[in-house]
């Protein structure tokens, strides 16, 4: 049996497997924030720094229950950015045993790739996207592995950070944000894409879950969608206010705030790339690390 943490910018998860059978044995998340107040100045806000190792303890505790030795705990966008990060990395150490490794944006693409494909034959090729609070990747595939890759600054925090919104968001909020998305990654969207997308857990999850209003359950397969039903759930994510969003019980606490940004970058993908089919993997970093082979 082994476990993995994965430190994401807002979400921290725990996996713990059997990793002969892919057996999933335990798994939980928590809302951490760990970019809040500090991701664009490249530092971990002193309050998010405690959230994160307290996290950090609970989920130790966990695979102390679980008799795990072999936690494999990787650190992602705000933690290689973070001039700070060696705190949490050293107290990780030194009170809990954990070793985090921070992995590049290029390793994390890999290692999506290796959880999405798991849950997709790649019969054609496909577009995998995945939504983190401080970069997105973008994995163009097929079932011989990846041809594409790349890690974009553009997390949803980030973008939460970097602009005043209204509430609801206003044509004008939608525009500058699609702007800076324009000009952070949009000569990769110049390239000869494939015509599937595949959302990678995380805020595809919730935008399931929206769409079908039950938990998103898909025993390990990825799950398609109607492209017009998927778009239509995005536009009434972006048109949302912020009491809607806090009373909707299929937007998890995290993503309460930034659901409409997740789903505004989206929306551009959409209408950037050929796209005609959309799948939503419940597998993605995390599962990559415990089961990945390539």
């Amino acid at each position: 049996m082994r476990a993995v943490i994965d430190l994401g910018t807002n979400t921290f998860n725990l996996l713990i497997a059997d990793t002969q059978s892919r057996q999933i044995l335990f798994q939980t998340k928590e809302g951490v924030a760990l970019g809040m107040g500090g991701i664009n100045e490249k530092r971990i806000d002193e309050a998010a720094m405690a959230r994160a190792f307290e996290t950090l303890s609970r989920f130790k505790e966990h695979c102390e229950l679980w008799k795990i030795e072999d936690i494999r705990a990787i650190g992602t966008s705000a933690l290689r950015d973070a001039s700070n990060a060696q705190e949490l990395i050293e107290k990780a150490r030194i009170h809990l045993g954990l070793h985090i490794e921070i992995i590049s944006g290029l390793k994390e693409a890999e290692l999506i790739y290796k959880g999405v494909q798991l849950t997709y034959t790649f019969e054609k090729p496909a577009l995998i996207m995945d939504i983190g609070g401080g970069s997105t990747e973008f994995i163009a595939a097929t079932a011989q592995g990846p041809y594409l890759a790349k890690s974009f600054d553009i997390g949803v925090s980030r973008l939460f950070q970097s602009f005043d919104f209204s509430d609801p968001y206003t044509v004008l909020d939608i525009e500058k944000v699609e702007k800076y998305l324009a000009n952070k990654c949009g000569s990769f969207f110049r390239q000869d894409l494939p015509e599937v997308l595949i959302g990678s857990s995380g805020s595809f999850e919730t935008f399931y879950e929206l769409m079908a209003q039950e938990v998103f359950n898909s025993h390990g397969e990825a799950v398609r969608v109607e492209v017009s039903d998927f778009e239509s759930m995005l536009d009434q994510i972006i048109d949302s206010t912020q009491s809607e969003r806090d009373q909707n019980p299929h937007i998890i606490p995290i993503r309460k705030k930034m659901a409409p940004l997740a789903a505004i970058k989206t929306r551009w993908v959409l209408r950037n790339a050929p796209i005609n089919q959309i799948y939503i993997s419940p597998f993605s970093l995390k599962e990559g690390v415990l089961f990945g082979t390539i």
